[in-house]
């Protein structure tokens, strides 16, 4: 999901997840009719904890009869015995409980990712599932505790004295129905901010991982507002949660430490009303030992592992409500096609570096098809890194409209649909595996990254430092490597759109071409290769030419039939050229002057290389046959 615009997608509506846990309960019955049992066995303990100290003192150690007060002690001794085997027992119900709905959450997301294809389906399966396992049996051990415990409180009250109910029971049932009534707007909130800190550890993933082709892009300013803006996301809703945070203190002052006050200041009315002092003793004894221990957990557990249990399994459930309602599967319900948004639209674009500056770029207007390999071609420094910086959102146009894939430049749709490789590529110190799969939310098969080396012609580096094991020096490698890591790396992400902005300029053709085809072998994926060598126009579905205010576009052939600049770049010139021109001579011609570079140039000595305009020299490494040129 793009990073900051997560939606919480409820389906099925809390509703809906009620009535499926009440039915996944009813088909569990007989373990809930087990666990209920040994709770029983378990509040024993809570009860017979007061009512024994009660007894101690009135029937015993007030009357001088110290062996009758021991021998109560004794019997609340033993109630804790029988509490610890009835506590021990409970566990084992609440595993009986909990591993069914482990079982049919793991069942659903391998179904989901086999049906779907869903790169996610490792994660829900490793961390989601644990965390819907793990908060459910906090929530049924809590819930159940304070049941059962104040249960047993309020029986024992009842039966020391009726009037104790009257000063205890009725602060707890307020505590207990403040904090019911925050609940709901407390999870709310809770989901919220879990939201909010997703997406932005999300975003820090993504900056950090790419600091360099941030800076290299110009787009600090940019990120940096974008990562403050995330920020102040979490902090409104830390803010927020935490405000919903007073009424669960409310709630626990209200309905445990506010019956301790009423039972001390009441203490003489209820002695005058036939209560004795070790009932009122036995009282103290259940508030404080049983009632607000239970409470407190309620309200810390239900407050917390309650509302992640809710978005743990709101997400977990779905992508399947079909599989519920016996629909037959997603692949029953009716396809309506829709063709495809192109890859790349840009209307009107206009952008230049200052108020007083001329347009770098003046009112562009283009339409990339999905699947199609451009190339964009130009004079340098006549704005072509500048148009990816634009259509890859690291740059903010002062007029016109960008859409990639259909969604609006800049935003978060578009760039999690793009992938630039700058001509400066980031390596980290690390193993290779790490470099390569830093993209991609889930780690990345051994085999796949295999297979993307082999298709991108970074094989031989990865055999000569021992696999997708071995680290990366980042100082050692030449900045062919570095383009030959980060070109893979982008091969392998998601991205349906790859920005290639002279990424292969350290790389000779032979490379350069195997990388450029490798990324025109991924179905779908839409190629923008800002192009060094003319080989790369020739190659592509359709070339930008840049020359200022004047802009063509077409392809390889249409160019050269009606764009005097592409034809002076690719080397070909038409019979009849335009009045002023003034073309380079005839290939091999009498004055011994070639106008395209060609193997065995640079030993020759006696030729000129008519390259673009002057000024402009093209270098050695160009040159086809690769050898330095000797002072020619």
């Amino acid at each position: 999901m793009p990073e900051g615009e997560r939606t919480r997608r409820r389906p099925a509506g809390s509703g809906g997840l009620r009535a499926r846990g009440l039915r996944f309960l009813r088909r569990q019955r007989r373990v809930v009719a087990r666990l209920a049992l040994w709770s029983v066995l378990e509040s024993a303990q809570t009860f017979l904890m007061g009512y024994a100290l009660a007894r101690a003192l009135d029937e015993g150690f007030l009357r001088g009869r110290t062996g009758v007060g021991l021998g109560w002690l004794g019997v609340a001794v033993l109630a804790v015995a029988v509490g610890a085997y009835g506590t021990g027992r409970v566990y084992g119900a609440v595993a009986a409980l909990v591993e069914p709905l482990r079982d049919r959450l793991v069942e659903r997301v391998v179904a989901r990712g086999v049906r779907e294809a869903d790169g996610g389906a490792l994660s829900a399966l490793t961390q989601q599932v644990e965390i819907a396992r793990d908060t459910f049996a906090g929530v049924v051990m809590v819930s159940r505790s304070f049941v059962f415990t104040a249960g047993g409180a309020l029986i024992g009250l009842a039966s020391l004295a009726p009037p104790l109910l009257l000063v205890v029971a009725p602060p707890l049932v307020a505590g207990v129905g403040l904090f019911a009534a925050s609940m709901r707007p407390l999870a709310r909130r809770q989901e919220t901010f879990l939201v909010a800190d997703e997406a932005l550890a999300d975003r820090f993933g993504d900056v950090c991982a790419g600091l360099r082709d941030v800076t290299a892009g110009g787009a600090e300013e940019r990120v940096a507002a974008d990562v403050g803006a995330r920020v102040e996301v979490e902090l409104r809703a830390a803010r927020s949660l935490a405000y919903w945070g007073v009424p669960r203190v409310a709630s626990i002052a209200v309905g445990g430490q506010l019956p301790v006050v009423l039972l001390l200041l009441t203490a003489p009315w209820l002695l005058r009303s036939g209560v004795t002092p070790g009932a009122l003793v036995g009282a103290l004894a259940y508030v404080t030992q049983s009632l607000l221990p239970a409470l407190q957990n309620l309200v810390h557990g239900m407050g917390t592992s309650g509302s992640r249990l809710a978005v743990v399994l709101r997400r977990l459930t779905a992508a399947g409500p079909a599989a519920d309602q016996g629909g037959g599967g997603p692949d029953a319900r009716p396809v309506h096609p829709h063709p495809a948004p192109p890859a790349l639209t840009v209307s009107g674009l206009t952008f230049a570096y200052g108020p007083t500056c001329e347009p770098v770029l003046d009112h562009l207007t283009l339409s990339v098809p999905p699947g199609t390999r451009l190339a964009v071609v130009g004079p340098s420094g006549i704005g072509k890194s500048t148009l990816v910086s634009l259509a890859a959102g690291l740059l903010d146009a002062q007029d016109g409209a960008i859409r990639l894939c259909g969604h609006p430049v800049p935003g978060a749709a578009a760039h999690a649909h793009r992938v630039v490789i700058p001509q400066e590529a980031y390596v980290f110190s690390g193993t290779f595996a790490e470099n390569l799969g830093c993209l991609r939310p889930d780690p990345v098969p051994e085999s796949e990254l295999l297979a993307a080396a082999e298709a991108v012609g970074l094989t031989a580096l990865l055999d000569r430092h021992g696999g997708p094991g071995g680290l990366v020096d980042p100082a050692a490698l030449s900045a062919g490597e570095r383009q030959l890591i980060a070109l893979t790396r982008a091969f392998l992400s998601y991205a349906c759109v790859a920005f290639l902005d002279e990424a292969t300029c350290h790389l000779d053709p032979e490379a350069e071409e195997r990388a450029e085809r490798a990324f025109a072998s991924q179905a779908g994926t839409t190629l923008v290769v800002v192009a060094h060598r003319i080989a790369s126009a020739r190659r592509a579905d359709r070339v930008l030419v840049m020359d200022g205010r004047e802009c063509a576009y077409g392809t390889h052939d249409e160019l050269l039939e009606r764009s005097p600049l592409y034809r002076d770049l690719v080397g070909s010139w038409s019979a009849t050229p335009p009045a002023g021109s003034q073309p380079a001579l005839a290939l091999r011609d009498t004055d011994g002057v070639n106008a395209v570079a060609g193997p065995g140039l640079t030993g020759d000595g006696r030729h000129v290389v008519a390259h673009g305009p002057v000024g402009q020299v093209q270098a050695a490494g160009d040159l086809r046959d690769g050898r330095p040129v000797r002072g020619e």
